[in-house]
C-alpha cells in the first residue's frame, strides 16, 4: 500500500496545543459519557477541570493522553490530527506530554530514581545527562533520600509524588495531571502546585483535574467545569 502525504496541521501548534471540536465519547451498550465537547487549550495555558463524580472527567483526560479515541468528533494535539493519526503515531504524541494518574503506573522492580528517569532514557537521553535532574526533581517532591527505594516501600503520598516527577522530568509541552494532589498534605499540594507553575511559566501547557476547589482559587488559574458531559466555563 503506498504510503499516504502527511495531512497539513489543523491548527497553529504555536498557539494551541489542545483543541477538541464536537468531540462525543460512548460505550456500544450505554449513553455518550461526553457530547459535543468543545475545547481548547492555548500553548502555555493553565486550566483546571472539575466536575461532580461521573461527569465525564476520567474519559476526557483518557482522550486527551491517547489511552482512548473520539467516537465522533476532531481531537487535535500540537497542531495534529491525533483522533484519526494511525496507532503507530501515537508514541511521537505522549512522548511530548507529561501524565499524571490516579493509579500511579509506577513499575514496582525499579528504584524511585530509575521510574523517574524512565522516560529520559526511553528518549534515548544518557544517564551522565539525566542524572543531576532526576535527583534534582526528586529533591524537589521531598523524596530526595528515597530515591533508592522502590515503590512497594513507598506510602500513597510518595508515590503520587514521584509520579509527579516522572511526568514532568521531561520539560513536556503539555502536563495532563488527575487528582495529582488527592494523596498529600496541605503544605505538599502547595509546593506541588509551584512546580506546576514553574513549568507553565516556562511555556508548558497543564490542565489539572481536580475535586480541589481550594487548590483551584489558589491558582488563579481558570476553571473548567464538566457537567452532563459538556465543558463549560474559561476557555471552552
Amino acid at each position: 500500500m503506498p504510503v499516504q502525504p502527511r495531512r497539513a496541521a489543523l491548527t497553529d501548534s504555536a498557539t494551541e496545543t489542545v483543541r477538541l471540536s464536537g468531540v462525543g465519547f460512548g460505550y456500544a451498550d450505554g449513553p455518550d459519557v461526553l457530547r459535543d465537547v468543545n475545547l481548547i487549550l492555548p500553548a502555555g495555558s493553565f486550566h483546571f477541570l472539575t466536575g461532580p463524580s461521573g461527569a465525564g472527567k476520567s474519559t476526557l483526560l483518557a482522550l486527551l493522553t491517547l489511552a482512548r479515541r473520539p467516537t465522533r468528533g476532531e481531537l487535535v494535539l500540537f497542531g495534529e490530527d491525533a483522533g484519526r493519526s494511525p496507532r503507530s503515531a501515537l508514541p511521537g504524541f505522549r512522548r511530548r506530554m507529561g501524565a499524571v494518574f490516579q493509579d500511579f503506573r509506577l513499575l514496582d522492580h525499579l528504584s524511585a530514581f530509575d521510574n523517574v528517569a524512565l522516560p529520559l532514557r526511553l528518549a534515548g537521553v544518557k544517564r551522565d545527562s539525566y542524572a543531576a535532574d532526576v535527583s534534582e526533581m526528586l529533591d524537589w517532591v521531598g523524596l530526595g533520600e528515597r530515591m533508592d527505594d522502590r515503590p512497594p516501600t513507598l506510602s500513597g503520598g510518595e508515590k503520587q509524588r514521584l509520579a509527579i516527577a516522572r511526568a514532568v522530568v521531561t520539560r513536556p509541552e503539555l502536563i495532563i495531571a488527575d487528582e495529582p494532589t488527592g494523596n498529600v498534605d496541605a503544605a505538599m499540594a502547595e509546593r506541588l502546585l509551584k512546580l506546576f507553575q514553574s513549568l507553565n511559566r516556562l511555556g508548558t501547557t497543564v490542565l489539572i483535574a481536580t475535586h480541589d476547589a481550594t487548590l483551584a482559587e489558589a491558582s488563579g488559574a481558570p476553571v473548567l467545569q464538566l457537567e452532563g458531559g459538556r465543558i463549560r466555563g474559561g476557555g471552552a
